[in-house]
This record gives structure tokens, C-alpha cells and sequence, in this order.
């Protein structure tokens, strides 16, 4: 992906009315005039736009009436056609809709053209009317079920937000993110989409903040299944099937399951008593959750090892990703989230200090230093720099960082053994 897409700004107004009217030839059309288009932006109508090297390339904008949307428009700049940025800005612009409770979303072309077969793929219906396409959203944010399941859309920029970590970003970007958001351009590549994907590694490094980035950037419901929770339901195994029963009912979603190694550890004689089962049941569920094209399953882990190697294989599950501490690149970027209001704090020094620190552990340490110098603080209106390197480093030196030379080394022989990717 060589694009961004944020919510419309002011600022965007003038080249957005240059991409709708440059565009209305070019099969961009709908039946609604520039001057319609002009007004819902003045009036923040909902609306996105597409930006690459800083320069606007596509705009995405609608109208809310009651519980429907009208979008109004879809304009990309000729040279950014048929490279997957309509379907990209469709799904961003839904995912505003959703969030404002819109169960119908329409788009009424002026004739026959090439966007009606993208909007078909999108899972538009065709209306006999004009070229009326109409979307019924089942799951939007107040829908009972999804409430019901604890699930929820997440703010769209926290794939943004993930700090550093550019190996693991980028890898998940690549094998997970891409051919779920463009299936189309992924089908002519012969690529099947992930289904499940299993997030490896020491505690604290980031794994549920992976899963959340994803759902974010897919613009898909965000649905945990907490083994604990499950569990005090009685039979674990029934909870599981009921839970997966009313997942299938949702027409998109990601659902994540943290410390999988509770429901689906090694079966055998050494297994907890009734977890043979619980295994069996999840093994089953899987399948039948991989049928659904707008779905996946990820699954956390610290300890790879101990799951169930029938779990774990192909056909289950897509890929086994690995994701390690920050390196110094990821935890530059790390503390310079805690530290950027103070040029002065030597983030070299911090970074160094700092390795093998979790993500957890550097927030930590912030927070720690962050509370020194509150409480240096005389309070009487004088003005504090905040914490200082010297401060940074003293809470660098107190905390205990989650992760150890031995798990370390448990790590590296996890990834020769278990990584998939």
C-alpha cells in the first residue's frame, strides 16, 4: 500500500473539488452534482481522503439520511485507477458510517459502468432502479449481537500507532493485512487470504496490540474471547461452540483469543483434567471459521511449546508469527512518544539503557519518571521541565524487565522450531 486515508479536513477542500471535477469523465460519475458534493463537505458530511507523498489522490465522501448513507462519490486520480484504492476508500468511508450507526449504505450510479462491478464485490446489491446499489449492514457497533459478544470497532488509526517494530509491522502487513483489504487484487495473484494467523512471544511485547492494529486497519469489528470468561460458563467446550456459533452470524469480524495455551494445550496424559476435550472442540471450530471470507482468527501466545501441535498446522492456521522486543529503531520510536515535548532528553542514551525492554516495560519507566518529576513539582506555578534523562534513566534502572536472558533464549528456539511465516 503506497496511500493513507484520513477523515476529510477543511484543508482538503479545494483539491477534493478538483479530483471530483477532474474525474467526472473518466467513469467516476454518480448522480450527484459537484455543487451537492461541495455542500456535504461544508457541512461535514461524512467523508475520507487518500493521500500519497502528501499529495490528495482519492476522496470518498457520503450523506447521512436516518439509519442510511447515500455515498455521494468516489474520485481517484487517473494513475492511482485499478490499483485497489476505491475498495480501500469505500471501506474506510464505511467504517465512519458504521460508527454513526448507519445500517444501509446506497450509491446510485447514472448508468451502467465500471464502478458498479466493484461496488458488487464490495457486496453491494443491485437495485431495479436507475443503477441503485444498496449495502445492509448487519453488524454495526449498536447491533445486539456484536454487544452481546463484548465486540467493538476500534479507532482507525491504531495500525498508525504501533511505534517502531518495523520487521514484525511490516511482515503482518504483507502476509496478513494486504490480502484481506484488497481480496481482489489478491485473487489475481493466486493468493488465498489468511483465515488464522497465531502471534508468538514473551509477555509484554506487543501481541494484543498487533491484533487490535489489524482489526483497525481492516475497519473490522474487534470481538476477544477470554478463556477465564469462557471458563466460568461451567462447560469450556459448549462456551466455546456457543461463542463461535453467534460469531458466525456476524458478516465481518477479527477475533482475537490471548493465552490460546488455556484451551489448547498438549493433549495427552499430562494434560489438565477435561482440557482434551476443550482441544478437540476448538480443533473442530476452526474449520468451519475459515469458511467465512470476511474473517479471522488470531491467536496469542507466550508459550508456543505447550500448544497442541494439531492446532498449530496448516490448514488451521496461515501463519506462526514471532514477535520479539523492540529493537532500537522501535524503541527510539517508543520513548520518543513519552519524550518528544523535551528536546533535551537524550533518547540515544534511553534507547540504550532500555534494551530488551518490553513496549510495557518502556511505558512503564515513562510513567516512573514522569511521577518523579510530578513530585518535584513545588506546584506553585513555577515552571518544570519534567522529567529529565537523569530521571528516565533512574526508573530504567528500577524496573525489572519482563523479559529474561532465559526467555530470550526460549524465544530464538521457538522461532526455529514453530515460526511460520
Amino acid at each position: 500500500m503506497h496511500w493513507l486515508i484520513h477523515d476529510y479536513r477543511e484543508d482538503d477542500l479545494a483539491a477534493v473539488v478538483h479530483l471530483i471535477d477532474t474525474t467526472a469523465g473518466l467513469g467516476q460519475e454518480s448522480v450527484f452534482s459537484l455543487a451537492e458534493c461541495l455542500s456535504a463537505l461544508t457541512s461535514r458530511q461524512p467523508a475520507v481522503v487518500a493521500v500519497s507523498q502528501g499529495e490528495p489522490i482519492g476522496a470518498a465522501l457520503a450523506h447521512l439520511a436516518g439509519d442510511r448513507a447515500w455515498v455521494m462519490r468516489i474520485a481517484i486520480a487517473p494513475a492511482w485507477r485499478g490499483r485497489g484504492l476505491a475498495s480501500a476508500l469505500l471501506r474506510e468511508l464505511e467504517r465512519r458510517l458504521l460508527g454513526q450507526k448507519v445500517r444501509r449504505i446506497a450509491y446510485v450510479l447514472p448508468e451502467e459502468e465500471l464502478l458498479g462491478e466493484g461496488l458488487r464485490n464490495a457486496g453491494y446489491t443491485r437495485r431495479p432502479a436507475v443503477a441503485y446499489f444498496e449495502k445492509t449492514e448487519p453488524n454495526g457497533p449498536g447491533d445486539g449481537l456484536l454487544d452481546e459478544l463484548g465486540g467493538r470497532l476500534l479507532p482507525g488509526d491504531l495500525w498508525e500507532k504501533v511505534a517502531g517494530m518495523t520487521a514484525e509491522k511490516s511482515l503482518i502487513e504483507r502476509r496478513v493485512v494486504r490480502p484481506l483489504a484488497e481480496p481482489e487484487r489478491a485473487a489475481r495473484h493466486g493468493v488465498l487470504p489468511p483465515r488464522a494467523v497465531a502471534l508468538f512471544g514473551p509477555p509484554g511485547t506487543g501481541k494484543t496490540t498487533f491484533a487490535r492494529a489489524v482489526a483497525s486497519r481492516l475497519g473490522w469489528p474487534f470481538v476477544e474471547l477470554l478463556p477465564s470468561r469462557l471458563a466460568d460458563e461451567g462447560n469450556l467446550a459448549a462456551a466455546l461452540r456457543t461463542a463461535f456459533a453467534r460469531i458466525a452470524e456476524l458478516e465481518r469480524v477479527l477475533v482475537f483469543i490471548d493465552e490460546v495455551e488455556e484451551i489448547a494445550p498438549v493433549r495427552g496424559a499430562g494434560a489438565p483434567g477435561g482440557m482434551h476435550g476443550v482441544t478437540n472442540e476448538l480443533l473442530k471450530l476452526i474449520p468451519g471459521f475459515r469458511e467465512g471470507e470476511e474473517r479471522l482468527l488470531v491467536c496469542a501466545t507466550n508459550a508456543i511449546g505447550s500448544l497442541d501441535p494439531a492446532f498449530l498446522r496448516p490448514g488451521r492456521f496461515d501463519y506462526l508469527i514471532p514477535i520479539g522486543t523492540p529493537d532500537a529503531a522501535a524503541r527510539t520510536a517508543i520513548w520518543s512518544r513519552y519524550a518528544a515535548a523535551r528536546p533535551e532528553v537524550d533518547l540515544a542514551v534511553l534507547v540504550a539503557a532500555s534494551e530488551w525492554f518490553t513496549p510495557a516495560d518502556i511505558e512503564h519507566a515513562a510513567r516512573a519518571a514522569a511521577q518523579t518529576a510530578f513530585e518535584r513539582d513545588p506546584g506553585r506555578g513555577e515552571a518544570e521541565p519534567g522529567a529529565t534523562t537523569e530521571d528516565y534513566l533512574t526508573a530504567i534502572a528500577a524496573c525489572r524487565p519482563t523479559v529474561t536472558p532465559e526467555l530470550l533464549a526460549a524465544f530464538e528456539t521457538d522461532i526455529a522450531a514453530h515460526a511460520r511465516v
